[in-house]
């Protein structure tokens, strides 16, 4: 039975303090009613990647201006918007301890002191419904917002990568679902950050590496696909980005036992480029040579494409030109880390009758698989 009710979402897995509002109204539709996200990339700037003290000490200081932004954005008029909110949802894992325990501690205080269901939201599965937002609020600042013009229908093929996680799912409803590939090392996103400190390329790694493989041919450096006859969907990233490496040593003309930090001085401009084409093209390659073949073989009504690298507009191409069907997107901004995609899992389920957690005793997943 459909009913309306609006739930505040919390995420902190990791760098990104997200908090929004999302309401599922009476024919099922989840409309975003807000979206603030807080992130401490500049602050881990100058470390070339996160570091995971820093980024939950910048939960503590986000986190109470994020849910203020978050409901007066929702409720503009309101004297309490509380009195507005029907259930909290809130990221348990997996993630970076720390920061994971600053929003659920703050997730569970809320849903004590306001009187409100609480949710507890599995980050990775969560962000493929971040696609199934099919409106947006009368807030100003939403009404940019590209939603995607598909509905999200189950059963639905999931590829989900992002900086820690690289997986398909086959979800058969909100609380049944199916992992028919992941990583067996590496991440995908997590792999671009590595090759992109192998070029000498700023943090982020993903973004810059993109931004440079626009320079170069990507048939410049043959790099392997890896396969796995026991698990043909599973995917691989540390070969990939160890042939990298020999690439680079080999393109300066030395071996294996020339030092990586040593490379980004002695490759030229056109080198670094053309190594960030090929390795773009093979990584993403991988992934679509295997959702390709996982929508042959079960058959899903939609296919989703989810996660911080969900937002490359090359993968997104490359999906196109291999599916039958047109996958279907979340906006740019509710690809990486945001508490819409929490807010959205948590009105499905509660809508599913899934029961909500115990405030009292509700603790943080760090490892916690789908």
């Amino acid at each position: 039975m459909m009913y309306e009710m609006k739930i505040l979402g919390i995420e902190t897995s990791f760098d990104e303090t997200g908090v929004a509002v999302v309401e599922i109204n009476d024919d099922g539709k989840l409309v975003l009613h807000s979206n603030a996200v807080s992130s401490s990339i500049d602050l881990n700037l100058q470390y070339g990647g996160v570091v995971p003290e820093i980024a939950a000490r910048s939960h503590i200081e986000f986190m109470t201006p994020a849910i203020k932004q978050a409901l007066s954005q929702a409720f503009p008029a309101e004297s309490d918007p509380w009195q507005q909110i029907d259930g909290i949802a809130v990221t348990q894992g997996p993630g970076l301890g720390g920061s994971l325990l600053v929003g659920l501690t703050t997730a569970r205080t809320l849903a004590i002191i306001k009187q409100k269901p609480l949710y507890a939201i599995n980050h990775v599965m969560a962000h493929p419904f971040a696609a199934s937002i099919g409106a947006v609020g009368s807030a100003p600042e939403l009404q940019d917002y590209k939603l995607p013009e598909a509905t999200v229908e189950f059963p639905f093929l999931a590829l989900i990568v992002s900086g820690g996680h690289s997986q398909l799912v086959y979800y058969s409803s909100v609380t049944e679902y199916r992992v028919v590939g992941k990583t067996r090392d590496d991440a995908g996103g997590e792999a671009f950050d590595k090759v992109a400190k192998i070029l000498g390329l700023p943090y982020p790694g993903g973004l810059n590496v993109s931004l440079k493989a626009r320079e170069g041919n990507k048939d410049n450096f043959n790099l392997p696909q890896p396969k796995f006859q026991d698990a043909p969907y599973d995917l691989s990233y540390s070969g990939l980005k160890t042939a990298v490496l020999r690439a680079a040593q080999s393109a300066i003309g030395e071996d294996y036992t020339f030092p990586s930090i040593g490379l980004s001085e002695r490759l030229s401009e056109a080198q670094k480029a053309d190594l960030a084409a090929s390795f773009e093209y093979a990584a993403l390659k991988m992934v679509v040579d295997r959702t390709k073949m996982a929508y042959e073989e079960f058959e899903p009504r939609c296919v989703v494409l989810a996660g911080g690298v969900a937002a490359s507009p090359v993968l997104r191409s490359m999906l196109e030109a291999v599916l039958p069907v047109k996958p279907i997107y979340p906006d740019m901004k509710l690809c990486t880390d945001n508490g819409a995609m929490i807010a959205a899992l948590g009105c499905l389920q509660a809508q599913a009758g899934v029961n909500p957690a115990d405030p009292y005793s509700l603790d943080i997943k760090p490892t916690w698989p789908m």
